[in-house]
């Protein structure tokens, strides 16, 4: 059976970019195996929303599995893509312009409108990159290059923090796409159009040395798209937009995938433990990561790979690496914190009086809660660590995969020492809470006794008191006393000491008894 040939892909960018410019949906699928699939909505509709939509297309991911003849970077299709989401951005801007300028009137339309038309000229300059790249090194810029500075791109706040001010929020957090390369700088971008200068474009970029794009937050058409470029398996792609939470390693014949859980960092936030994922796709020559919510690992990375790229190789392996370490060490404070707080626990629990252990159970709770948190986050990482040493045995001869495959081994031992020290912690604060249980027992049930042998003496005083009593109303009615006929005191007498002596013998038997 005869293969169609397919459209060439300049061809295809010519129908494309006619069918943008009228604004309509277009769709360019191919049916064969090296085809590219564009959707793009109405490029001049303003409220057109480009956040993710996941877990609706997982079953056409998995039914059209990628072709093993073809698995090198697309970088064509990659080029088509920017251009055309170039297009796209500055349709949308000059439309929202027009609006705005017919929504004014007098000198002060003609006022805006001029303004307009600057901005326009400052907004193209982040796609366009009219201004030279310069020659400043990340370093110098703050850590990390700024597009404002190197490119001519205007800052804009990320969209994530809503009316964050930017200044407190980290460069590499304020910006959606972050590109590292060997034999470039570092560059920061809210999309793929904004990353290469002028003059230059991304598959150069990509091709000059070792990669590392970063991606935060990403939509599911850049997933999608990023997946045909890189040659993506649908099942990686799949994993990616349903934000899979299980941590795991897979081999393919072109990349390995890595999921890996960190978790929000920040102790006064409500989601504080929560677990988020970073996922990172590591090739021959690059790396891709993708995260959903902001993480500092990835700018710490950065940070490490400059104060040490005089010293060492930068390969993706050992990019990938150091985000797998720089996540476990994030571990390290809060198990030390756990510790201390433990240990207090322990020696408190059984010296404490009552009045100055009453939030001692809120404390035991509060800490068994973060040491069950970290466990169910350390648990799986033993296992990804474990198959990528495997990997880097399995390939030792290519460079620098035998002292990455020690630093894996490195990692494992850590994590292990931590599962270790936090499962003694648990059982520490088992015990503790058992403890603490048990005094509260002894507690209530010495305070029960107490209040059972005062209530038994107050019976027997009640015992004794009663005969008096019954003696003395007696005497109290109308009916003949003895010694009423006398004229002294000596029967009077005489009946209250034998009350008395009966009261005293009352009393000795009792005491007899241990009744008081």
């Amino acid at each position: 059976m005869m293969t169609p040939s397919p459209v060439p892909l300049h061809a295809r960018l010519s129908k494309i970019q006619q069918e943008a410019k009228k604004g309509a949906r277009v769709i360019d699928m191919e049916s064969n195996g090296s085809s590219h699939h564009y959707d793009y909505e109405d490029v001049t509709d303003s409220s057109h929303d480009f956040s993710s939509r996941r877990h609706s297309v997982a079953e056409e991911d998995v039914c059209y599995p990628l072709p093993a003849t073809n698995l090198e970077i697309d970088y064509v299709a990659l080029e088509d893509y920017i251009r055309l989401e170039q297009i796209k951005t500055q349709k949308m801007m000059s439309t929202s312009e027009n609006s705005t300028a017919k929504s004014l009137r007098g000198p002060q339309a003609r006022t805006k409108s001029a303004t307009g038309g600057l901005l326009s000229k400052l907004r193209g300059a982040s796609f366009t990159s009219s201004t030279p790249l310069s020659a400043k090194s990340a370093q110098d810029a703050n850590y990390g290059s700024i597009p404002g500075k190197i490119f001519g791109i205007p800052e804009r706040s990320y969209s994530l923090f809503g009316e964050r001010d930017k200044s407190q929020v980290p460069l590499d957090d304020a910006y959606r796409f972050t590109l590292y390369s060997t034999a470039s700088v570092t560059v920061h971008a809210q999309t793929l159009g904004e990353i290469p200068p002028r003059g230059q474009n991304l598959s150069n970029m990509l091709q000059a040395g070792y990669f590392w794009l970063d991606v935060l937050a990403p939509t599911d058409e850049e997933i999608r798209m990023l997946s045909q470029v890189f040659r993506i398996h649908p099942l990686t792609t799949e994993d990616i937009l349903m934000e899979e939470g299980r941590e795991k390693c897979e081999m393919f014949i072109n990349y390995y995938f890595v999921c890996f859980r960190t978790f929000v960092l920040d102790p006064d936030s409500h989601n504080f433990l929560n677990p988020m994922s970073i996922y990172t796709l590591v090739f021959p020559g690059g790396i891709i990561s993708y995260h959903f919510r902001p993480v500092p690992h990835c700018r710490n990375v950065r940070k490490r790979i400059r104060h040490l790229k005089d010293r060492i190789e930068v390969t993706p392996d050992w990019i990938n690496y150091a985000i797998i370490d720089d996540i476990v060490d994030t571990f390290a404070p809060l198990i030390g914190e756990i510790e201390a707080e433990v240990d207090m626990i322990d020696e408190l629990v059984l010296i404490l009086k009552e009045s100055e252990q009453s939030d001692m159970l809120r404390r035991i709770g509060n800490c068994r809660k973060r040491v069950m948190s970290l466990l169910r986050l350390l648990t799986g990482k033993a296992d990804v660590i474990k198959g990528l040493i495997k990997r880097y045995e399995g390939r030792m001869g290519r460079k620098n995969m035998g002292e990455i495959g020690l630093f894996m081994g490195d990692i494992q031992d850590h994590i292990i020492t931590m599962l270790q020290n936090l499962s003694h912690y648990e059982k520490i604060l088992s015990r503790s809470h058992s403890n603490y249980l048990a005094q509260i027992n002894i507690e209530m049930t010495s305070a029960s006794n107490e209040t059972n042998d005062v209530l038994t003496k107050l019976t027997v005083l009640g015992s004794i008191v009663l005969p008096m009593n019954l003696v003395t109303g007696l005497w109290g009615m109308n009916v003949p006393v003895p010694g009423q006929e006398s004229e002294d005191l000596a029967w009077f007498f005489w009946i209250v000491t034998a009350i008395f002596i009966a009261a005293g013998m009352f009393m000795l038997l009792a005491r007899k008894i241990k009744l008081l």
